[in-house]
């Protein structure tokens, strides 16, 4: 055991330290190029081991992070102690009332499987295999965004251990302060045990994927960018350069090819969303077309993000208009020709409803840009200059201010709290300090380095 520690918390579940049979697997993150190195690693079971831990960490003085998936994972943790909950498994669904509580181990797609025979589903974004708590207080885009706007627009209550150890359930009228800034400053505050939320109705969809040739990018992007701006709020649409591996798993013309990828998912029928996806379809010649009436639970089948673990550095700005002159910027930065260590390049539409203010005010940032343009590039050991430089090349456009929060990747503290207009930021710092003095929570995406 590391002398740093002269005692471990008394939890139920398990406590892992350097050294331990374990150790390794439970700090491993889904991003494998985030490698955490805690002094303790411990797997809570319940919102009352989460409580104890952080109270027993604040006894050493320690720092405390938080992991489901690893999916966010986004900077690693050195020192402190890591908390797990992918053994937090608790989902409640009201039918009737349209909710769910989540525990925060609970995956988005456990939550549509659960909400699918009441005709219900979550505001999930382009991967279902993600942890509900992270990606939805973090603000949370989806396909349903433009009709429903953003997944933390959607909290009903939140239950979180804040630094002093600390058991609290918040919501619009029980610590309001708190309840606004968690619902899009994600971690910054404590560590979120549950989380309830509203569902929608939704059975089905019309959705899928067109894959172009790369060589045709050119055409395709800007269609999409002509297109898109005529779309109603019931489609939702990205469009993304990909250079796929040549792996196995993927169908035969995708195996090692550089594509441009259209993902549709529109709340309507077959009839009326083939008629709206008809001057794409004639853009360019597709490679695949995939596009059909599918059950809401299939919605990971519009974006296709991978399901195994990867190593990945990603980055993302907003953008308050798609011109010609931007899609020119990114063919020329990541198209056909181009030699880049970036698996993606991603042109995602806002818009509509991820415009407009939330019912219950909380702190989402970068509401009203019209698009998003996110870079994921790959996290091998010796390519961080490469990718960044790269990343760096794709994103030097003309920016709407302020970012989203779950696609700042592993930025700093400045970097982070300028997603949010001064008023906001101001206001975030000043529940940060009240319930945070001493920064306990400084790990992900944090306010304060």
């Amino acid at each position: 055991m590391t002398t740093a520690l002269t005692s471990l918390p008394a939890v139920a579940g398990p406590v892992f330290v350097p050294g331990d049979e374990g150790y390794e697997a439970e700090k491993q993150a889904w991003n494998v190029a985030t490698v955490h190195e805690p002094l303790a690693v411990v797997g809570a079971t319940c919102a009352q081991d989460v409580a104890e831990t952080v109270r027993w960490a604040g006894t050493l003085g320690l720092p405390v992070a938080v992991q489901s998936t690893g999916h966010g994972a986004v900077r690693p943790v050195r020192g402190g102690v890591l908390i797990t909950t992918n053994r937090m498994t608790e989902l409640t669904i009201d039918p009737v009332a349209r909710t769910a509580r989540a525990a925060a181990g609970v995956h988005c797609v456990e939550v549509n499987a659960a909400g699918a025979p009441h005709g219900l589903g979550m505001l999930n974004g382009s991967a279902t295999q993600v942890g509900v708590v992270g990606y939805t207080l973090g603000g949370g885009v989806g396909p349903l965004g433009r009709r429903f706007g953003f997944a933390a627009d959607h909290v009903r209550s939140v239950e979180i251990v804040t630094a002093d150890g600390a058991l609290r359930t918040i919501d619009v009228d029980h610590e309001a302060d708190l309840f606004w800034a968690v619902r899009g400053g994600k971690g910054n505050f404590g560590i979120v045990t549950a989380i309830e939320f509203g569902l929608v109705e939704v059975a089905g969809f019309y959705g899928g994927g067109i894959y172009f040739p790369m060589e045709h990018a050119g055409e395709v992007l800007h269609a999409y960018r002509e297109w898109s701006a005529t779309l109603p709020e019931e489609m939702s649409t990205s469009v993304a350069l990909l250079r796929l591996p040549d792996l196995p798993a993927l169908p035969p013309p995708l195996r090692g090819a550089n594509v441009a990828h259209l993902r549709v998912f529109f709340l309507g029928d077959a009839e009326a969303g083939d008629a709206l996806l008809a001057p794409m379809r004639a853009a360019a010649p597709a490679v695949i077309d995939d596009v059909a009436m599918l059950p809401y639970p299939a919605v990971d089948a519009v974006h296709r993000d991978p399901v195994d673990p990867m190593p990945s550095r990603e980055r993302g700005v907003l953008l308050a208009e798609l011109t010609a002159e931007t899609v020119e910027h990114v063919l020329a930065a990541a198209g056909a020709g181009v030699d880049v260590p970036l698996p993606m390049v991603e042109i995602r539409q806002l818009g509509g409803a991820l415009g407009r203010p939330a019912a219950v005010p909380n702190a989402v940032s970068g509401r009203g840009a019209a698009y998003s343009l996110f870079v994921i590039g790959i996290g091998a050991p010796g390519l961080e200059a490469a990718v960044d430089a790269a990343t760096d090349r794709v994103l030097a456009v003309e920016r709407f201010p302020g970012g989203l929060l779950n696609f700042s990747g592993g930025a700093d503290a400045e970097t982070i709290r300028a997603n949010w207009s001064a008023a906001d930021r101001d206001r975030l710092l000043r529940v940060k300090h009240a319930y945070d003095p001493a920064n306990v929570f400084s790990s992900g995406q944090p306010l304060l380095g």
